[in-house]
């Protein structure tokens, strides 16, 4: 029997992802037309004998609940919140939820830190987990030489390439070019390296507790507490994966995430691509299109759109690498690009919404997408997406580029990077 942790932190984290935070949790922003995390929730329904889901994090619990509901409605599997009342970072929670996580006496658990997105390959890495006995197996991705200083860099040993010997989390110089996919596969031993840590804290004196930073004495990282111990031991490998994976740290990401998830369903489930009604408008390439948006016959949508519940689309309207987010209105002839429409917000008629793509340097193998800064050295806006935020109403032929709002503005001006607090 296994089981599955799914870590999505709590209103603390993700700033970086705001003003589309503000208004639903991060974990439960739609990318290609489901909340993030129920593409981890629909990648663990493909591993065989995986019996429970559980949903880590500091959120209050009432905005997990309905989600929570819907989705063992929806699955039929035992999916559960469970609620840190103070942050214990990525395996503090794990280890204060141990009892819960060894109930039944899983023979192993997958950890999916929630603000990845990927094609995500478990079967294979459970195939190999087995076949190793790993204490933990880690999924690992190549990236470019600089880009690497962003992430847990893993070496694996030459003599067997599944086993890792050595890792660093965010070295400030050059280790490896394989990093931390941020998704692993443990057995119930794990739990003992954890307890070791968390005796080792309680041992010291208690004015080190809080470490002077205001962390929970029983806050354990499991990338720089855990993962850096467990590669001296033999019993850490590497599961190295090819597919598609990015981190959703930005709105940025969340358009890039799109682009691979709508590209995921067109090779596994390509009837999340038709639209609702055949001939409603024109498609160029993958779309996702929620069965409640009305569109208007002549709007052109694609490539990489998603539409979310009850929007309206006018005559003639164009959308491009964009996310429209529930009960949102573009009006006639309006174009948005490169952008995220926030819930409940109005593009007014001939008006348009266009960000900058931040994609990987198509040059560059490995490339990942950068999640650069928002102001530059200079304090300047750096260029990216643009997103309103839920409630905002863009006038009539006004011109938004490369600018954020923030929720409930009435825009009656054009703007050009510029955000709108």
């Amino acid at each position: 029997m296994l089981k599955a942790v799914i870590l999505i932190g709590g209103p603390s984290k993700g700033t970086r992802f705001r003003p589309l935070s503000l208004d639903i949790p991060k974990p439960l922003f739609p990318i290609a037309g489901l909340p993030m995390i129920e593409h981890h929730i629909k990648a663990c329904l493909n591993i065989k004998n995986l019996n429970e889901i559980l949903i880590i994090g500091s959120y209050n619990a009432s905005e997990l609940q309905s989600f929570v509901k819907e989705m063992t409605d929806s699955y039929g599997i035992s999916i559960r919140y469970l609620q840190e009342l103070t942050a214990l970072g990525t395996a503090g929670g794990i280890y204060h939820f141990r009892a819960e996580i060894r109930a039944g006496d899983p023979d192993a658990f997958f950890i999916m830190n929630g603000d990845v997105c990927a094609n995500f390959p478990l079967s294979e890495m459970l195939e190999m987990h087995i076949k190793t006995s790993a204490v933990l197996t880690v999924m690992a991705t190549e990236a470019t030489r600089q880009q690497s200083l962003n992430y847990g860099c893993i070496v694996p040993s030459k003599e067997d390439c599944r086993q890792v010997v050595h890792y660093v989390e965010k070295p400030s110089t050059f280790v490896s070019t394989l990093i931390n996919c941020g998704v692993y596969l443990a057995s119930l031993d794990i739990f003992q390296f954890m307890a070791d840590v968390f005796d080792a804290r309680h041992k010291q004196d208690k004015s080190m507790l809080m470490n002077g930073n205001g962390k929970d004495p029983a806050y354990i990282s499991l990338e720089q507490d855990i993962l850096t111990r467990l590669s001296e031991t033999g019993k850490f490998c590497v599961f190295q994966t090819s597919n598609w994976w990015s981190q959703v740290k930005t709105p940025g990401a969340a358009i890039y995430a799109n682009r691979h998830h709508l590209a995921v369903y067109r090779s596994k489930e390509s009837e999340r691509l038709l639209p609702p009604v055949s001939g409603q408008c024109q498609i160029i390439g993958n779309v996702f299109i929620d069965a409640s948006a009305v569109i208007h016959p002549t709007a052109t949508l694609g490539p990489n759109v998603s539409i979310g519940p009850n929007v309206r689309l006018g005559a003639g309207v164009r959308i491009r690498e964009s996310i429209v987010l529930a009960n949102s209105q573009i009006q006639s002839h309006s174009m948005v690009l490169h952008s995220i429409i926030g819930r409940g917000s109005v593009v007014g008629e001939w008006a348009r919404v266009e960000g900058t793509p931040c994609d990987p340097d198509p040059d560059k193998p490995f490339a990942k997408k950068e999640n650069p800064p928002l102001f530059n050295v200079n304090g300047k806006l750096n260029p990216s997406i643009s997103i309103l935020g839920e409630s905002v109403t863009l006038a009539a032929e006004r011109i938004l580029l490369n600018s954020i709002v923030l929720p409930y503005k009435q825009l009656t001006r054009d703007l050009r990077n510029e955000i709108i607090l």
